[in-house]
């Protein structure tokens, strides 16, 4: 029963992790109009959140191992709830940027701490889900800043509300860290299909490979993301309402296709299911860079790059705690999250650079590229592990 309730309250906090990512966005030309800021000024705040984030991953392995993952999510639990409450209350943009440093090092501390004792102790099943789960608070995080908007509240609402649920999601964290006491425990039998892992001796090659698979991925799903609005309302003509359900629908196929994933993982594996994700994730790129062969059904190549997508994130992170001992996978997943970071930041940026100087048509045939890369790279890593 421990073990079920402790695994409820991972996925609970998987979706209070995604509950802040998509509001900025949302609730941005209402900030920067109260606050008289131009539109570019976002940018501060999420390099801000980015660099903290990557910060806080990549040290998250070894202050977890000190002080226990439990202690870890509360506190970062903690210090995110607080900083959305200052956000609501912030009386001038630049305490909007200096909270966006807690804010950032507290989401990155739970991202990293979290991956790592899912991918140690529960089956390829639940970290799919629990990626499923961090995609529900994402959709659920604007839907929450949309009512507030409407409402006489405004934007400081729905950060205020975001940052209560946080809030009280930090308090039952440090209600139950009794349940984490046991986190070096392996899980019941049934749960994990791989038995005991016989690992090859650790070359270092190997503890770097493994996060650049992690900086190429996440570049291609946010970079498609990013800009395949822009795509459809520049070069398809759609308008925006339209292009934005067509992004809606794509990162829903995400976070549909990891609940489903989660259904076969055990029987599939990890490797193989990045391999096919990978695959189709590829075409669906490729249908959608391709509209002058694909015609009006072009745009569905979104659906299929987000079905292929999705199980290639969490099928990754798991198979690090089978790549490696637990020591070095610590290590290697906070590696793994800091390049996710930058992976999800830098690179789409580079793409409007790209864009700038080849056109926005330019864009997809990269993210192709970019998928088949991160295929031959993770050939190599499995034979190196």
């Amino acid at each position: 029963m421990a073990h079920l309730i402790l695994l409820g309250i991972v996925y609970v906090s998987f979706i209070s992790l995604g509950l802040p990512d998509g509001i900025l966005g949302v609730a941005w030309p209402a900030i920067r109009t109260d606050m008289g800021q131009p539109l570019a000024a976002v940018g501060a705040i999420t390099i801000t959140m980015t660099i903290c984030s990557a910060t806080a991953s990549f040290f998250a392995g070894a202050i977890a191992k000190r002080m226990g993952t439990g202690a870890v999510v509360a506190t970062s639990c903690l210090m995110t709830a607080l900083a959305l409450l200052g956000f609501s209350v912030a009386p001038s943009f630049g305490w909007l940027v200096a909270l966006a440093v807690p804010l950032g090092l507290g989401a990155g501390a739970v991202d990293a701490s979290l991956n790592h004792f899912v991918a140690a102790h529960y089956s390829s099943r639940h970290m799919n889900w629990l990626h499923g789960f961090w995609g529900v608070g994402a959709t659920t995080g604007p839907l929450i800043m949309g009512m507030a908007l409407a409402s006489s509240g405004g934007w400081a609402l729905g950060v205020r509300s975001i940052g209560l649920m946080q809030l009280t999601l930090a308090v039952a964290l440090f209600g139950t860290l009794a349940l984490w006491a046991k986190e070096h425990a392996k899980p019941p039998a049934s749960e994990d299909t791989h038995g005991e892992a016989a690992f090859k001796p650790v070359r270092p090659l190997a503890t770097w490979l493994a996060p650049t698979l992690f900086l190429f991925y996440v570049a291609a799903e946010m970079g498609t993301g990013l800009w395949a609005a822009s795509i459809l309302v520049t070069d398809r003509s759609l308008t925006q309402a339209q292009a934005g359900i067509w992004v809606s629908v794509y990162f829903g196929s995400i976070t549909a296709g990891r609940f489903a994933v989660g259904l076969i993982a055990n029987r599939l594996g990890n490797r193989r299911l990045v391999r096919l994700g990978i695959w189709v994730a590829a075409a669906g790129a490729l249908m959608f860079a391709l509209p002058g062969v694909f015609g009006g059904a072009a745009s569905f190549g979104l659906v299929l790059m987000g079905l292929g997508c999705a199980p290639i994130f969490p099928s990754l992170m798991h198979e690090t705690a089978r790549r490696f001992p637990e020591d070095v996978a610590r290590t290697v997943i906070g590696r793994q999250m800091t390049f996710s970071y930058a992976g999800g930041s830098v690179i789409p940026a580079g793409f409007g650079l790209l864009a700038t100087w080849a056109g926005l048509g330019a864009v997809m045939p990269v993210v192709v590229v970019i998928l088949l890369a991160l295929l031959a790279l993770a050939a190599a890593l499995d034979r190196m592990t």
